[in-house]
This record gives structure tokens, C-alpha cells and sequence, in this order.
């Protein structure tokens, strides 16, 4: 195989072969994108990461961390799993759950985000589970509706932090080599739903009153959803034990370093070598010396307070990393239309997940077969099939004619062409089986989503674009369940809804300007 090495700039080499395009990242930010001193230090500590090497440690680490993306998938669907039962019982509007759901997921990521930079990464990480299961097993006792909804929002704050501070945690330690098993995560993600709609089954399957005789749903009759909420609660309680007290986290280098403290910074490194079984000729003289970056005399302080690790995280968003990200009318393009589909999605997704299964059940009814049994078995099925859906994204961004824009675009507006022909169908069967082909193409969406997005924006405004579509895509998931406030649950409208603005957004992808496909992001 032929190879050519070409330098493209100060912070990458690009390897070419007749295979394509792969980038070999020295360091990830260029020297205006974030404070010298830091970056310096970092990209001592990354060597010193890679000298260490994949180990027992980084292993355990991919379990325990892997826990908050299976909590990341897991709740969201609870509260949907739990709306038929909750709104026959309790007799109130099913879309203020979710609302509260989605405001807590919001403030979440937010608060623990920012928090993990102030208080450190182990602090959050360890904390998170926590808030999440004793909330939720609250939750299984609540009274009425409004202690419900209030619980759900507590404990996503709980949920809405794992994904920002677990994946902060887990790329400080593992070594650049192996920073792609930051992806092969999100199997976790695909155990979440299918844990959740496990259980789901034969809890609330059992333990529910039939949606065939409301109003009359008393509590007695009605234990399903309570016990699920104990059960999850209990597994969250499991996770954080096994974070807590089986796996020890050691707080993470970059943070410690990053707060002035390079002895400590230092010495947590050599003890994951140790805990490797390798060793590391990492001194604190090597981090002191890269403070120096003037020479003698021209030292270059690092703010090590509190209020300069905030100013730290807030500089992300700096005016001038979001107008980079605006710089040329081609890129402004590409940017505006990656806000749109990702706050398009973050409508769409929650608005037919939150009501799918009550959707399902009331049309079963219409069939003769509508228990909740029924409902939960084929929920299961819905999640198995989505898991592969993964796989097939990673195969496809890589075939010539469709790449990402296409296999983005293709599988976006499947997904809503399955939610729409979904109403259409006439038996029990049809109808499982128009959802068993949305579950699996929005899978593949989802796949590709995650892998475009990034690719997309400049190496030193990655973090800023990522947070201002991930912003949009929370504030629109917190509009879903107002929209299906106005909407009757019953009825198709709500698919109506998902289903059509999925179509839209597959049409948006085609309109993307760039293809990533076998080439370098810059």
C-alpha cells in the first residue's frame, strides 16, 4: 500500500493512502484556542497517558463509565414507559412529565458540565447515580401527579450530568491511541433501552390497571409502574455502589493540573501505571518547566482559582469561537443547518418516544390485543431492534455514493415516512412492524448524527459548536411535551407531528454543503 505523509499545520499529519484519509492528532487545539500554559501541560500529560497505555485501569473505567450511558438512554424512556399507567391512575395531562423531565435534563448538563471544573471530575462522577436513584425510588412513592412530575425533574438533573462529565473523565485518562472507544461507549446507550423495556415488561405488563376501564385505576390495582421505578431506582443504587466503593476513580490529571496542583497531577498518573502494571518517567520538573514557555524569567502564570477554572470553561463559548464557526458564507450555511436539524431531532425524538407506548396500547385496543402486556412485549422488541441499527451507520458513512450526508439524510426521513405509515396500519401486527423499522433506521441516524456533527466544525471551535447544538436540541426536547399538552393523546397527532418533521430534516441533510467522507476534519 502507497502512503505519503503531508503536514497540514502545526497540530496534525495527515496519512494518505489509497484507502483515504486519516488523521493523526498530535493535539487537538491550535495555540489561540485555549490558555498556553495549559495546553502545554496537557500535551505533557497525554505523552505520559500514552506511555502508560490501555490498561486494567482504562478498562474498569469503560465499565463504570459506560454506567452513565446506560442511565443517559434508560430514564428517558422510563418516563414513557410509565405515562400509561401514571395518567390512568393519577387522571392528569401525560406531557407535563415529560416536561419536568426535560427541564431537569437541561439544568443537569449545564450545572455538573460547569461544576466538574470547579469542584473536579470525581466529586460529579461519583455523585450523579446517586442524585438519580434516590430520587427515582422516591419517585415510586409519590402521592399524586405534581410529586411525580417534581421527582422526574430531580432526578434527571442526575441523568442530564452523566454524559458531560463521564465522557470528560474517561478521555482524561485514556490514552490518545484508544480515544475511538469513546464512541464504542454508546453500546451502553443501546443496553439502556433494552434494560429498561426488559423490565418494563412483566412489571408493568402485570401489575397495571387495562386501559379498557378508566377512571377506575385505584393505587392497589395499579403497582406496575411503582415497582419499576423501585427496581430502576435499586439499579442506579447498584451502579453507584460499583462506582463508589469497587472501582476506585482517581481525580483526573488534566483537572488537578489545570488547578496548579502538578504534584498531585503527577502522582495520580504514576498510580494508574501502577495499577497498569507499567511504569512512567513522568516528574513534576516536566510540568513546571512548561509554565516557562517565555524562557527564564518570562514565566506565564495559570489562573488555579475557582473563578479561573469557571473562566476556563465559560471561554468555550467566547464570541470569537462562535463567529469562527459563522467565518464564510459556506461554513455559515453548514452551521446553521447542522442548529436546525439537531433542534428538529431534539423535537421530533421526544415527542414520539414520550407517547409512543400509550400510542401503541390505544391502537392495540382498537385491535382486540391492546393489554399492557402486550404493549411492554412489543416496547422489548422495538428496543432489540433498534441495537444493530448502530452497526449498520458505521458501514454505510463509508460507501462512496452515500457517505455521511447521504446515509443521514436517507435514514432521517425513513424514520419519519415509518412514524407517518404507522397510523395507517390495521392489525397488530402492521403496526409493530412499521415501529420496528423507525426503531432501526433511527438508530442509524442517530449513528450518523454523532459522527457528522463534529466533523463538521474547525478542531479549535469543535466544543463551542457542539455545545450550541446540543443546546438546541434541549431546548427543543423541552418544547415537545408542550405541544403535546395542546394535543390529544388518543389520537395520532403527536405522530402526525414526529413523523413530519423528521421528513423535513432528512430533506435538510441533503442540503448540508460539505461531505466528510474520506477526508481530514480540520
Amino acid at each position: 500500500m502507497s502512503s505519503e505523509k503531508v503536514d497540514t499545520d502545526t497540530s496534525s499529519t495527515v496519512d494518505v493512502t489509497k484507502d483515504g484519509v486519516h488523521v493523526l492528532t498530535e493535539n487537538i487545539f491550535t495555540d489561540d484556542a485555549v490558555d498556553p500554559v495549559y495546553q502545554a501541560k496537557a500535551h505533557i500529560l497525554n505523552d505520559a497517558l500514552q506511555e502508560v497505555g490501555m490498561g486494567r485501569y482504562q478498562w474498569g473505567l469503560f465499565v463504570v463509565a459506560g454506567f452513565g450511558w446506560l442511565a443517559d438512554n434508560l430514564w428517558p424512556i422510563v418516563t414513557g414507559l410509565i405515562l400509561t399507567p401514571v395518567v390512568s391512575e393519577f387522571q392528569f395531562q401525560g406531557p407535563f412529565l415529560k416536561l419536568g423531565q426535560n427541564i431537569g435534563l437541561l439544568v443537569g448538563a449545564v450545572f455538573w458540565g460547569v461544576g466538574s471544573d470547579v469542584w473536579g471530575r470525581r466529586i460529579s462522577f461519583n455523585v450523579t447515580l446517586l442524585i438519580t436513584a434516590i430520587f427515582a425510588l422516591a419517585a415510586g412513592g409519590a402521592p399524586n401527579y405534581i410529586a411525580l412530575c417534581s421527582f422526574a425533574a430531580v432526578w434527571s438533573i442526575g441523568v442530564g450530568g452523566n454524559l458531560p462529565v463521564d465522557s470528560a473523565v474517561f478521555l482524561e485518562f485514556v490514552p490518545a491511541s484508544h480515544q475511538y472507544l469513546l464512541t464504542v461507549l454508546s453500546i451502553w446507550w443501546a443496553f439502556g433501552q433494552l434494560i429498561g423495556s426488559l423490565i418494563a415488561w412483566p412489571l408493568i405488563g402485570n401489575f397495571s390497571c387495562e386501559l379498557t376501564k378508566p377512571p377506575n385505576c385505584p393505587r392497589s390495582a395499579n403497582q406496575g409502574w411503582r415497582y419499576f421505578l423501585f427496581t430502576m431506582g435499586g439499579l442506579m443504587l447498584l451502579l453507584w455502589g460499583i462506582r463508589f466503593f469497587v472501582f476506585k476513580l482517581y481525580e483526573s490529571p488534566k483537572y488537578l493540573m489545570g488547578r496548579g496542583r502538578d504534584e498531585a497531577a503527577v502522582d495520580v498518573v504514576h498510580k494508574v501505571a501502577a495499577h497498569n502494571g507499567t511504569t512512567c518517567d513522568l516528574t513534576v520538573e516536566r510540568l513546571w518547566a512548561a509554565g516557562n514557555l517565555g524562557g527564564v524569567g518570562e514565566e506565564k502564570a495559570l489562573d488555579t482559582s475557582a473563578k479561573g477554572a469557571v473562566r476556563r470553561q465559560l471561554s468555550k463559548f467566547d464570541a470569537r469561537h462562535v463567529r469562527s464557526l459563522f467565518a464564510t458564507r459556506k461554513l455559515a450555511y453548514s452551521t446553521s443547518l447542522l442548529i436546525i436539524l439537531w433542534a428538529f431531532i431534539g423535537l421530533a425524538f421526544p415527542l414520539y418516544n414520550a407517547f409512543v407506548t400509550y400510542y401503541l396500547a390505544t391502537r392495540g385496543a382498537d385491535f382486540g390485543d391492546g393489554s399492557l402486556y402486550i404493549t411492554y412485549r412489543n416496547q422489548v422488541i422495538l428496543s432489540v431492534i433498534g441495537v444493530p441499527g448502530a452497526l449498520l451507520a458505521g458501514y454505510m458513512v463509508e460507501l462512496p455514493i452515500l457517505g455521511r450526508r447521504g446515509t443521514l439524510a436517507i435514514s432521517t426521513a425513513l424514520t419519519g415516512i415509518f412514524i407517518l405509515v404507522s397510523t395507517t396500519a390495521r392489525t397488530s401486527n402492521a403496526l409493530l412492524g412499521w415501529n420496528c423499522a423507525y426503531s432501526f433506521t433511527s438508530n442509524v441516524m442517530y449513528g450518523v448524527l454523532y459522527a457528522l456533527t463534529p466533523e463538521l466544525f474547525p478542531t479549535k471551535d469543535r466544543g463551542t459548536g457542539n455545545a450550541i447544538v446540543a443546546a438546541a436540541n434541549r431546548v427543543f426536547g423541552i418544547m415537545a411535551p408542550i405541544i403535546a399538552l395542546y394535543a390529544d393523546l388518543t389520537s395520532s397527532v403527536p405522530i402526525f407531528i414526529a413523523g413530519a418533521i423528521f421528513v423535513v430534516s432528512g430533506f435538510i441533510a441533503l442540503l448540508l454543503p460539505f461531505e466528510s467522507r474520506g477526508r481530514a476534519s480540520l
